[in-house]
């Protein structure tokens, strides 16, 4: 409720306020009620005005007032081109420049290379020489969600000496809840949290007051594993090493935050058959675009299914109505594979699915593809035999709903267990590919045991 009033009073208050002051280019009062709302507040009303007024607040704001509201504000591919092709160039870049290398980057991912090359070479060259460091990193990695804002102390300094670098350098750093000890090499050795620093007598030493059992990750580890151990560690960042073990950046909690959005994101896409999710302001054509190629595929193994059901033909001539059994089978394989999917993607994703609990998996999903399926197998059994006055019948569609379920539990589970192991997504084997599949496995199992029932339905 407090979330919803405070929204309810940026909307009635604020936002006309500032569009007023916008029309009448008022711009002592626009800077005095922009700059006084929260981070967030800005964003929001920056994504929601009319091109012609940003353009004004392009004015009103400096590179560095705009490079904080950049810093708060969710950007996909298509915003980002335009906003940037708005500002003046030089503007743009004194932005980037006053911007954390960490969410520089993340905005400049999103322009063409071109774009991206004008800026660096229009940026102060020090903060171009940072950004450039972090560019070169594979996306998705450890190293391209790194910021390298952080603050390093040695470990043969006193308190007295490391708090005097900490306060010089916390105004550019992104986080000062932890300080890293690093040797003359520059290798990670240990850690000290604020906490520890503050309540420390001046004359310590770092070495006698630091941890020296660090998690870390390395600058290539996949920004997915860098989110579990975030979450497992409850750390309020992480710092990231290359292979001599030197301290190279540090990964907030923030960007594990937008990490962890994008990859549900991500999953959902798969899940759902979409290589990315729709936005809204996507036209008919674009989204039809990157829907298009996984309709296609999942329509050929739909006529692998029909080609299935011709196989059978002659079974279906002769006991017609085998046929208004078919979707009930088929239905109900697919949603007992997509339930199983769901558990298996799930647990890989969290990581609770390791080499060691393969084996558990499957057996669980086994016993409860069987136990389900016997379940819906017997009650189905009694109601087709009453419904239709022939047990065998009921005894057909009984068995054919137990095979299936049990099958499309199996299937459901083991397909994305082989191609997580293939270094593939699992999440790539989603609902959709699971629900035909099973489809063809239901069929093929409904039919094959009508061929053997056959004398028996006649």
């Amino acid at each position: 409720m407090a979330g919803s009033s405070t929204e309810e009073k940026y909307n009635e208050i604020a936002k006309p306020a500032l569009l007023e002051a916008i029309h009448t280019d008022d711009v002592v009062r626009f800077r005095e009620e922009f700059l006084a709302l929260h981070p967030y507040d800005q964003a929001s009303f920056f994504s929601d005005i009319e091109d012609e007024d940003r353009r004004k607040v392009y004015l009103y704001l400096s590179p560095a007032e705009m490079a904080e509201l950049f810093e708060n504000i969710g950007l996909e591919k298509d915003q980002v081109q335009v906003y940037v092709s708005e500002m003046d160039p030089t503007y743009a870049a004194d932005m980037f420049a006053n911007m954390y290398a960490d969410d520089a980057v993340d905005v400049l991912n999103e322009l063409e290379k071109d774009q991206v090359t004008r800026f660096l070479n229009i940026m102060d060259q020090d903060a171009a020489s940072e950004i450039k460091d972090l560019l070169h990193y594979e996306e998705y990695t450890a190293g391209s969600i790194m910021t390298t804002e952080y603050i390093s102390i040695a470990a043969n300094q006193t308190v007295r000496s490391a708090m005097y670098i900490l306060k010089s350098e916390a105004p550019t750093a992104e986080t000062i809840y932890y300080v890293y000890v690093v040797d003359e090499d520059e290798k990670l050795v240990g850690v000290i949290s604020l906490r520890d620093l503050i309540i420390s007598d001046d004359d310590t030493m770092i070495s006698d007051i630091m941890y020296d059992r660090i998690v870390s990750v390395k600058v290539t580890e996949d920004q997915e594993q860098v989110a579990r151990m975030m979450k497992d560690y409850d750390f309020l960042a992480l710092p990231v090493v290359d292979d001599a073990v030197r301290l190279v950046g540090i990964i907030t909690v923030d960007d594990i935050i937008d990490v962890l959005e994008e990859e549900a994101s991500d999953d959902y896409s798969k899940l759902a058959a979409v290589t990315d999710m729709d936005q809204l302001d996507m036209t008919p054509f674009s989204a039809a675009k990157k829907r298009l190629p996984w309709l296609v595929i999942l329509l050929f193994l739909g006529m692998m299914t029909a080609s299935l059901i011709g196989v059978f033909e002659e079974t279906l001539e002769q006991v017609a109505i085998l046929a208004i059994f078919i979707p009930l089978i088929a239905g109900m394989a697919g949603n007992s594979g997509t339930q199983a999917l769901a558990v298996a993607v799930r647990g890989i994703a969290t990581g609770e699915v390791q080499k060691e609990s393969v084996k558990k998996l499957i057996y669980r999903e086994a016993g409860t593809g069987l136990i389900t399926g016997i379940s819906c197998g017997i009650i189905v059994m009694v109601l087709v035999s009453i419904w239709h006055n022939n047990v065998y019948l009921g005894i057909l569609v009984g068995a054919s709903i137990m095979g299936a379920l049990f099958v499309a539990t199996l299937a459901g589970s083991f397909v994305p267990l082989i191609m997580h192991r293939y270094k593939i997504d699992p999440a790539v084997a989603s609902g959709p590919f699971i629900t035909t599949i099973n489809d063809l496995i239901s069929i093929l199992i409904y039919f094959g045991l009508a061929t053997v029932f056959m004398n028996h339905l006649l």
